[in-house]
């Protein structure tokens, strides 16, 4: 492998010829060689976002001369572009306030803006990685800044727009069999009847609910700490560079950033991370009941409830000829088994840090952000790989509803509920149909149509 060296207020570091980061990379790198889990493409684009704006405040606030604002904010828009994923060689497992990838940003942007300016890599000049890309920041701010930018993207631009595709889908499926009368079951039970558009539609309200909650997170997460540069002061940064900055990534976001009016809330704590995953972790619990809901329903096809016809897929058992799975219901509850593991990491290291930094910045946000990944695609392959293509089993649902005991329940009124009660028992007992048993026990069978009809049990 060739090098080239680079030095810096440390001393001199060799570094692989091609590559952009400079010696604080290069030092992590060998430093924190843990594990093999890495940043996702989304947060390296918000840290393109980041120095980008940063770059454009101080532009305008006379802190950075247009030129070299230029030249950073060109190779800022290449990471932005995922030009530079290969150039973020860093794991998670590094200092808690992300400082490492803060300066791997820094240095790729100052080694490439200096590229375009004609200097060689590692020059540290005209651009420097410190006092102008980093101008006016710290990464005790500027990182937790790339958190809520990326946490925010991940929200409202896939979670959000996934849960209503799947809300829409299980919503059809309400509309379209709301008349459709089966046996409701209560504690895994026989119950009352319903409808299995009811069903579903109990199911679309839980998703509904879910992005009502991931709206309700937002005012909280589009507050930035940006500014607050090293302990929530300010200290070496323009009084308006926090104002501008959120101006920028409003306008190149699209989302309503402000600046936090307390810096040190927004780097000293995450609550509004952890309130955010909050959110996303009862969605993951009202996901893993549906799922787990459909899958109940289609079990079988023939010793199992087998109300609901799963999709054939395609795939199938490796030894049991023409088996089909509900694939789709297991895919979706893992993930919401690994986004419910991902709340504890979030509740422990939003409690962690002490007095002005909280020091578990980047666990957090690789959890949020491995979360809201994976419930958007989880959620997008379940409406169209299950819930698009499900059927209703008619045949069993009608079977199941005829020989339900609890249709005794609309006899209460009339005969009292320990009649009722005589009569389904003995129904079970003698394996009678309902009508008969009611029979047995002085009910005339006019009066059992009359006041025993599934279809007015839906109502009060």
């Amino acid at each position: 492998m060739t090098t080239r060296t680079e030095t810096d207020s440390l001393g001199t570091v060799e570094i692989p010829a091609e590559r952009l980061w400079g010696p604080q990379t290069e030092r992590a790198r060998h430093l924190f060689a843990i594990g093999t889990e890495r940043f996702p493409p989304l947060l390296l684009r918000a840290l393109g976002q980041q120095k980008w704006a940063a770059a454009e405040a101080n532009a305008r606030l006379d802190e950075l001369p247009r030129h070299l604002t230029d030249a950073i904010q060109q190779a800022a828009q290449e990471i932005i572009s995922g030009q530079r994923d290969a150039d973020f060689p860093l794991t998670i497992w590094q200092t808690g306030s992300g400082t490492q990838t803060n300066m791997n940003a820094n240095e790729v942007i100052a080694n490439r803006a200096n590229q375009l300016l004609g200097a060689k890599l590692g020059a540290r000049a005209p651009v420097h990685p410190n006092d102008h890309v980093n101008r006016g920041q710290s990464s005790n701010d500027s990182f937790p800044t790339v958190m809520h930018l990326a946490a925010a993207e991940a929200a409202q631009r896939r979670l959000k727009p996934a849960l209503e595709t799947l809300a829409a889908s299980l919503n059809a499926r309400a509309e379209e069999w709301a008349g459709i009368i089966k046996m409701g079951r209560t504690h895994l039970m026989d119950a009352v009847p319903v409808t299995l558009g009811g069903e579903f539609a109990t199911w679309a309200r839980q998703v509904i609910h879910g992005v009502a909650r991931l709206d309700a997170a937002m005012p909280r997460l589009l507050q930035l700490p940006q500014g607050g540069t090293a302990a929530g002061t300010g200290l070496n940064r323009h009084p308006d560079f926090d104002r501008i900055f959120c101006e920028v990534v409003a306008t190149r976001t699209g989302l309503p950033f402000t600046p936090n009016p307390d810096k040190s809330e927004g780097m000293a704590a995450h609550d509004a991370l952890l309130e955010l995953h909050g959110a996303m972790n009862t969605i993951a619990a009202s996901l893993m009941k549906i799922g787990n809901d459909i899958r109940l329903l289609g079990s079988g096809p023939r010793a199992g409830l087998a109300e609901l016809i799963v999709p054939d897929d395609g795939l199938s058992s490796s030894i049991m000829p023409g088996k089909t799975n509900p694939t789709q219901s297991e895919a979706l509850t893992m993930v919401c088994a690994q986004v419910m593991g991902n709340q504890v990491t979030v509740t422990i290291g939003a409690s962690q840090g002490h007095l002005e930094l909280n020091t578990f910045k980047p666990v957090i946000i690789q959890a949020v952000l491995q979360s809201a990944t994976l419930m958007a695609e989880a959620a997008t392959s379940f409406a169209r790989h299950m819930v698009d293509k499900l059927e209703p089993n008619h045949a069993r649902l009608a079977e199941n509803l005829a020989k339900s005991l609890m249709l005794a329940t609309a006899l209460n009124p009339h005969i009292g509920y320990d009649r009722a009660v005589a009569i389904a028992k003995l129904a079970l007992h003698e394996d009678l149909t309902l009508r008969d048993a009611a029979a047995r026990e002085g009910v005339a069978g006019e009066d059992f149509d009359a006041w025993v009809k599934p279809e007015a049990m839906l109502r009060p």
